[in-house]
């Protein structure tokens, strides 16, 4: 199954409960616009490097397009599709007034100079500008990207546009970003794990973690988790994995990070396989890489009470159906993961103010936002007696439709 094909399959699911017609669900799954183009550069070694980059625009009657862009080698037309779509989906179940859009370059970044990635991005904008703008689609930090990126793009857009800050969202805070940016993603699932957790009078508190990936949004997840009393038992990145069941040291486990650039080598923990940290006997499970992480095998071997889902789509269609079977609630990633993309809309509206908030402000109001959500799509998952990510769909698709409705086709 493709990622597109999986996305729709979570959409169908709620479709068939809405008891939407043939004609509205075929109009709220195809995307508006897609577009492909080629991105070549001069390599520092004087050769051409040649890239595909992408940008799906999936979905636009709430407002304008919104969503990510990704350096890596696995960016293609049916991931950004897929992407794009759940970018929909999620800004309309935290209510933003957004749509959904995706893209970025099919490339490694690990394997290019801060040159050759200025280059790519520069020569990437020049592609798209006309069909990116604070009224029409504001690219973000993805997998691969970061706020010098985004800083880039600011800039060349600028030179096509002028001073539209707004462009573009998750900029660096001196850059015309915002405070809290960089963390939000990882602040929000945070306080959705929080929420989780206490409708079963947990708190986070003394609770055991496991989280896949310790990118941005795995490092800092376990910085928010570990303030609010969490034992982090296990972490992992691309390299392998690293447990202590009394809990990592997670200052420690930073300060090698940034010297090894990896988790592999910390002296604080027992290293071990992802696998191993996916099938871990655990609390909390928190996926926080790649998508397409669990299929039906691992799905059955997952020892977890909850999982989290940080990453964008990392539960295909079969293994989400052994988790309903097993009773292992799932906290869907357009839920859990949207903190990124609140704070990404209140960048927005700064840059749109001319105007900075606080630091305080802004982790005020995402939070505000977000447990007002996770209540709404928690309290129709009971009423309707589906899993949180069919009644998230559900909320989704009767807000976009409804959009589609009022502004007429």
């Amino acid at each position: 199954m493709q990622a597109f094909e999986a996305t729709n399959y979570y959409f169908d699911q709620a479709a068939r409960r809405l008891d939407l017609s043939e004609n509205i669900r075929t109009l709220l799954m195809t995307p508006d616009r897609e577009v492909r183009v080629e991105v070549a550069i001069e390599l520092d070694s004087g050769k051409i490097g040649n890239f595909i980059g992408y940008r799906v625009q999936h979905d636009n009657a709430r407002g304008p397009y919104k969503g990510g862009l990704r350096y890596h080698p696995a960016v293609d037309q049916d991931e950004a599709r897929s992407l794009a779509s759940l970018m929909t989906w999620k800004t309309a179940v935290v209510d933003l007034p957004f749509g959904g859009a995706k893209g970025g370059v099919n490339c490694d970044p690990t394997k290019l100079s801060r040159g050759e990635l200025e280059r790519l991005t520069r020569k990437f904008i020049e592609k798209i500008h006309d069909m990116i703008g604070p009224d029409k689609d504001i690219p973000a930090p993805d997998m691969g990207t970061d706020a010098q990126v985004m800083a880039w793009i600011m800039n060349e857009y600028g030179k096509y546009e002028g001073f539209q800050p707004a462009c573009v969202t998750g900029k660096p805070v001196e850059f015309h970003g915002s405070a809290g940016r960089e963390a939000a993603t990882g602040f929000g699932l945070a306080i959705v794990t929080r929420e989780m957790l206490g409708r079963s009078n947990r708190t986070v508190a003394g609770t055991t973690f496991a989280i896949q990936g310790y990118g941005n949004v795995g490092s800092f997840t376990a910085r928010f988790l570990g303030q609010m009393g969490g034992k982090i038992v296990a972490v992992s990145d691309a390299y392998g994995a690293i447990v202590n069941p009394e809990g990592l040291d997670l200052a420690e486990l930073d300060r090698h990070v940034s010297v090894s650039h990896k988790v592999v080598g910390y002296k604080g923990g027992d290293a071990a396989t992802n696998e191993q940290l996916l099938t871990m006997s655990v609390d909390v499970l928190i996926p926080a890489a790649l998508g397409g992480v669990f299929d039906r095998d691992l799905a059955r071997a997952v020892q977890a009470g909850l999982i989290v889902e940080a990453a964008n789509g990392p539960t295909w269609p079969e293994a989400d159906e052994v988790f309903v079977e097993r009773g292992i609630p799932v906290v869907p990633d357009v839920l859990a993961n949207a903190g990124g993309v609140v704070v990404s809309y209140f960048e927005w509206v700064q840059n749109l103010q001319h105007f900075r908030w606080p630091i305080e402000q802004v982790q005020r109001e995402e939070e505000r936002r977000l447990v007002d959500a996770f209540r709404e799509i928690h309290d129709l998952a009971e009423r309707k007696s589906v899993s949180l990510r069919t009644a998230a769909f559900m909320k989704a698709i009767s807000r976009v439709g409804r959009a589609k409705i009022l502004g007429g086709i």
